[in-house]
């Protein structure tokens, strides 16, 4: 049975009208999917941000996501999801992992080592790229790749967003970057932009620039899709150049594209989706 398409439609582009714009560069069948596997992940986040979220909406949410793997869905979104199951082989273990990092997002969030800020990164979006892989047309190794450009494009949202996740307490930024950059976290609530802070954010924007790298590489591994795929981390990346160009002042205000800006993007999509870029170290 088909899903009710325009329900999930209402899903995203009340949450995400840059995301539905992307997904209509895939083919037809590959773009339900993009938006099945899209409105299960938002609706999670929703789960925790969004009004009525906690540890009881996070946990209805699971027996949902579970519902659909068992083949039992109710939701739309749910049935959105397992058809989208019958089609291609998205991991159920990429959904746990996503799960994890939603249950570290309930509570104040203090993060210790750049490698935890990684696997965060990796648990709320490295592991849609582990879903869309698949019905992307890509293997293991578009996988891996795929996992790289998550991990890129949440960084990004972090360092977009540090302001506005403090009012949630939420530091994403790591105690020992903080330490050794000598940044405290009453500098962020004050809204210092120290030099230490903005050495602190060049060395994360170095970081998420080499995932994107890394992730762009594995545009050549896809079937179908290169050209939306390419277009969300071009628009991503974008805003680091935002960032960096306000002087890395992101704690009263939001760095963002303008319509006019993604729209130049698109043909830079399409050349990356014809011409992918080769992985560094490559002949």
């Amino acid at each position: 049975m088909e899903p009710d398409w325009k329900a999930l439609l209402r899903v995203l582009r009340a949450h995400s009208a840059t995301f539905y714009l992307g997904s209509l560069l895939f083919p037809k069948e590959a773009r339900k999917g993009a938006w099945a596997v899209y409105a299960a992940c938002r609706l999670g986040d929703e789960a925790v941000d969004g009004e009525g979220g906690g540890p009881e909406a996070l946990e209805a949410w699971w027996a949902e996501v579970e519902r659909a793997y068992r083949g039992r869905p109710l939701a739309e979104w749910e049935k959105g999801l397992a058809w989208a199951l019958e089609r291609w082989d998205i991991p159920f273990e990429a959904f746990a992992h996503m799960r994890e990092g939603f249950q570290t997002d309930l509570g104040p969030v203090r993060l210790r080592t750049e490698e935890e800020l990684l696997r965060y990164c990796y648990q709320v979006a490295g592991t849609v790229g582990r879903m869309m892989a698949p019905i992307a047309g890509g293997g293991k190794e578009a996988e891996a790749r795929a996992v790289k450009l998550g991990q890129a494009m949440q960084l990004t949202n972090i360092l977009r967003d540090v302001g506005e996740d403090l009012e949630r307490d939420r530091v994403y930024l790591p105690l020992d970057l903080l330490r050794a950059h000598g940044v405290e976290v009453e500098d962020l609530r004050a809204g210092r932009v120290t030099p230490g802070y903005r050495a602190l954010m060049a060395h994360l924007e170095g970081k998420a620039r080499a995932l994107y790298r890394e992730g762009l590489a594995g545009l050549g591994h896809l079937k179908v899709g290169r050209a939306a795929i390419a277009l969300a981390a071009l628009q991503y990346r974008g805003i680091l150049d935002k960032l960096r160009l306000s002087g890395y002042d992101n704690l009263g205000r939001r760095a963002h594209l303008k319509a006019w800006e993604r729209a130049l993007l698109l043909p830079k999509a399409f050349l990356a989706a014809r011409f992918p870029p080769r992985p560094e170290g490559s002949p």
